[in-house]
């Protein structure tokens, strides 16, 4: 008998919150190791991910480096699962949060904007934030099935994020600007992989690479700061016990907006994306990017029709 995704989901969300964290932590940590040695499509575009984070690494280097980096990756699903029974107080000792001055003093006169990788736990991450800095506005890639998407909208918006759902052909973009004048929001776009396939070529450690336009776009369209938010896995120091795993979250900027004219939204990706190379070369384990980045691993009659639109 074969599960769906979305039932797969929903049981975990029921079943893992009851667990001894131990035993969740063990268990995923197992399935990361099986899922690495299996070395599916997802694992082998990790690894080539990878060589370009470390090139110089060898190859048992990279394939360490790979087996290091889906552990982390499922302690991020791990840590989803548990989320919905974690109460509040045991959330925020979970994060190491490092929010400048001038990004609250940004938020005194209103929204402001930061440009997300696949970095860490950006769910955990997301919450935190809503609880002690302002409310979180995202927005949500449709998963398949519905119910799948239904359930990570009801999660996020649990914990106070405001979710937009990525439609096609629909305004999305014009729905960001509106809110975020409207209220004083953290817009945290995802941005590290082109989702719309309406992306922008940058250097990304030294390659090529496409990434989504939407954080320099809409910090432009609003006139207003543009950060990056650094995450990765570590234990966190604890008031009472021992140490338990939680995330290091690093607001970086605001990034100098660029100049005027038509490179304007290049200009301002490539500072954000020099940024994540700088963060990601120090924490590799930490990007869980499992889908193509890099121009090189696009397909090429892909990329032929969207040049040819332009």
């Amino acid at each position: 008998m074969r599960i769906d995704p979305g039932t797969a989901f929903s049981l975990a969300w029921t079943i893992v919150p009851r667990l001894p964290e131990p035993l969740v932590r063990a268990l995923f940590d197992v399935a990361g190791r099986i899922a690495w040695r299996q070395g599916g499509d997802g694992v082998r575009q990790l690894e080539k991910n990878l060589s370009r984070v470390r090139p110089e690494a060898t190859d048992k280097e990279l394939r360490r480096l790979t087996r290091d980096c889906m552990r982390s990756y499922m302690r991020y699903f791990a840590e989803l699962f548990m989320q919905p029974g974690m109460p509040s107080d045991e959330m925020d000792v979970r994060v190491r949060g490092h929010v400048p001055d001038r990004m609250r003093a940004d938020l005194e006169e209103g929204s402001v904007v930061v440009a997300l990788g696949h970095l860490g736990n950006y769910d955990l991450a997301g919450a935190w934030s809503t609880r002690n800095i302002a409310t979180v506005m995202v927005v949500a890639e449709r998963l398949k099935p519905e119910k799948l998407f239904r359930k990570f909208l009801a999660v996020r918006e649990k914990e106070g994020t405001e979710v937009v759902p990525f439609e096609r052909g629909s305004n999305v973009f014009r729905h960001l600007v509106r809110r975020s004048r409207e209220d004083t929001r953290i817009v945290a776009l995802l941005a590290d992989r082109d989702l719309g396939s309406s992306g922008i070529e940058v250097q990304l450690f030294g390659q090529p690479a496409r990434l989504a336009v939407g954080p320099a776009a809409l910090a432009i369209a609003t006139k207003r700061p543009l950060y990056f938010a650094a995450i990765r896995g570590d234990r966190i120091e604890q008031l009472h016990g021992p140490r338990k795993w939680g995330i290091d979250l690093e607001f970086i900027g605001p990034i100098a907006p660029p100049a005027p004219g038509p490179d304007a939204i290049r200009a301002y990706t490539q500072a954000w994306a020099d940024i994540m190379t700088e963060h990601v070369r120090k924490h590799p384990t930490s990007w869980h990017m499992l889908q193509k980045v890099f121009t090189a691993d696009l397909d090429g009659d892909r990329l032929a029709r969207k040049a040819a639109e332009q």
